[in-house]
């Protein structure tokens, strides 16, 4: 992994391209985690600025499908890397490239346990740890996991993933496009 773009941070990519490009000469390719959303702010003003339509729901949300982020940065980064190859797949996919370690079967078995306990005594939600409780593994309330929660990129594990890939974080992003 050489850089993990999320819908909080702003993206500097003539800065990331500069990056990418010396990480690209180094190892002879370059992998990029975009989560959806991200760069969609400075992705619409790009399109606004060419004169493109951007389209949008009946709430004004951008329509995230009709701009396919993840081609625009392949596109947009690709060239200014001089990347020859492009190969863009989604998240799950990702996801599933690298075996469960130790921990991971172990956060995977106490899931399942409280999952099926749950579903014994009816009890609806999510199961997960459960961050606003200490990380206790619980049945997570669906209200309070509905969506629209900001990622804190301060987190720990965040700051030292982007550490040991020497990307730097820009500024959060404060207005949602």
């Amino acid at each position: 992994m050489h850089a993990v773009y999320v819908p909080e941070m702003s993206i500097d990519l003539e800065k990331e391209a500069e990056r990418l490009r010396a990480v690209l000469e180094r190892t002879d390719n370059v992998n990029i985690f975009i989560s959806e959303g991200a760069g969609v702010k400075d992705i619409v003003a790009q399109m606004e600025a060419e004169g493109k339509q951007v389209q949008r729901d009946a709430f004004g949300h951008v329509k995230l499908d009709s701009i396919n982020p993840g081609k625009y940065f392949a596109d947009t980064v690709s060239q200014m890397i001089g990347a020859e190859k492009v190969l863009v797949q989604k998240s799950g996919y990702f996801a599933r490239a690298a075996p469960a370690n130790t921990a991971d079967l172990k956060l995977i078995k106490a899931t399942a346990e409280m999952a099926v306990a749950c579903a014994v005594t009816r009890t609806s939600g999510v199961v997960a740890l459960d961050e606003d409780a200490g990380d206790v593994m619980r049945c997570i309330e669906f209200p309070r996991i509905k969506g629209g929660k900001a990622f804190n990129m301060k987190v720990p594990w965040f700051q030292t993933v982007l550490a040991e890939i020497g990307q730097t974080v820009a500024p959060e992003v404060k207005e949602s496009a």
